[in-house]
């Protein structure tokens, strides 16, 4: 048997692993476009129980990467320059680089060598293969090659934001937002590794605009960002990595297989970055693709449509969480003009997926303030 995986991401990364370890018999080929070291931002972040899900099936891989995760019990609110802790929130993160170096180093273990560096511009090279499978991202060429069949659209929401990181260290995963003459502004920071955070500044259309962002040279927009933010940098610099202004965009597809090909990962769905959940989404549509081919019999005309059948209930549960996450964003500012712990509660319910009885249990200091505040 013979699969090829487009993309060298940790959803690529970490199927070519799970299959190789599985059946090492078969031919596995993680084809890249980018160089081995190349990545775009800095830390990624897990929500939740972040690399709980790989503990029991594969605990080597857990234990390679869960020593090189920053991890925090609490995430921290600044709003009208009043600090606010949602206690019982935890996240995870660690660097993209380390990540994707680790997830490398599992794929070379089981004895799949991934090719970067090779642009690949048709399919038809890979004609001969049992299986394509694109884990080749948000500009998936898998997924335009037959984006009618796949039923594929990409739209892209209005909020502008770009991806810094700095030497300041975070206690926790902290979004601090700022109010200035020219806008609005949000920053989602995070650390990822011991001297080093994720700083994401994020600004809606109107501020994108007013602040003249479009024309600016990288380290004009970057000395701006730092200049809104400096109380929050503490006398930090950022530090620029591709660090371009985006766009978020939102993928979807009616259908994840056609033929011998299948989506996983940002090829197949986004899911906003304010849950934290895309590289884990990544790594369990992995799992998923790698089961219904183990419980099929590797017989890929049946284990896609069971990965399928299996896999879309439960990340559509998340990335409906992460939509109306996504939209809270998309109008911070209007939010922001509510009274922080009113900000506050709005910021924490915003995916629908927690009510207040459930935060009772979760944030019971936060729920306790916001109480006394409002009796």
């Amino acid at each position: 048997m013979k699969i090829v995986i487009l993309g060298a991401g940790p959803a690529g990364l970490y199927l070519g692993y799970l299959l190789k370890r599985r059946r090492p018999d078969i031919q596995v080929d993680i084809v890249e476009q980018n160089p081995a070291g190349a990545t775009f931002g800095f830390g990624v972040v897990f929500s939740d129980r972040a690399l709980e899900f790989l503990k029991d099936d594969d605990p080597e891989t857990h234990a390679a990467i869960a020593p090189q995760m920053e991890s925090w019990s609490d995430i921290t609110l600044v709003a009208r320059n009043e600090r606010i802790v949602i206690d019982g929130i935890g996240f995870a993160a660690v660097g993209r680089l380390k990540l994707l170096q680790l997830l490398q180093a599992r794929a070379r273990s089981v004895g799949v060598n991934p090719q970067f560096e090779r642009a690949v511009t048709s399919l038809d090279e890979f004609e001969g293969a049992d299986l394509i499978v694109g884990a080749d991202g948000v500009n998936s060429l898998v997924r335009r090659t037959f984006a009618e069949s796949f039923g594929a659209s990409v739209n892209y929401l209005a909020n502008h934001f770009a991806w810094f990181g700095t030497s300041k260290v975070f206690d926790t995963l902290t979004q601090t937002f700022r109010h200035t003459p020219i806008g609005d502004f949000n920053a989602h920071h995070y650390r990822y590794a011991p001297g080093r955070s994720t700083f994401i500044v994020e600004v809606d259309d109107a501020t994108f605009a007013r602040a003249g962002f479009a024309k600016m040279a990288d380290d004009e927009s970057r000395a701006l960002c730092q200049k809104v933010f400096a109380d929050a940098l503490g006398g930090h610099s950022l530090i620029s990595n591709n660090s371009i202004w985006r766009r978020f965009p939102q993928v979807h597809n009616a259908h994840w297989h056609h033929g011998k090909h299948v989506l996983i990962g940002d090829a197949l769905h986004t899911a906003h970055f304010s849950i934290g959940s895309g590289t884990r989404l990544a790594m369990e549509d992995a799992i998923a693709l790698d089961k219904a081919l183990s419980d099929k019999g590797d017989d890929v005309a049946v284990a896609l449509p069971a990965f399928e059948a299996a896999r879309r209930p439960i990340l559509e549960k998340i990335v409906t969480g992460a939509g109306a996450s996504a939209s809270w964003y998309e109008h911070f500012a209007e939010h922001m003009q509510l009274a922080p712990m009113d900000f506050a509660m709005s910021y924490v319910t915003r995916s629908g997926r927690i009510d207040i009885e459930r935060l009772r249990k979760l944030s019971p200091q936060f729920v306790a303030r916001y109480e006394r505040e409002h009796s």
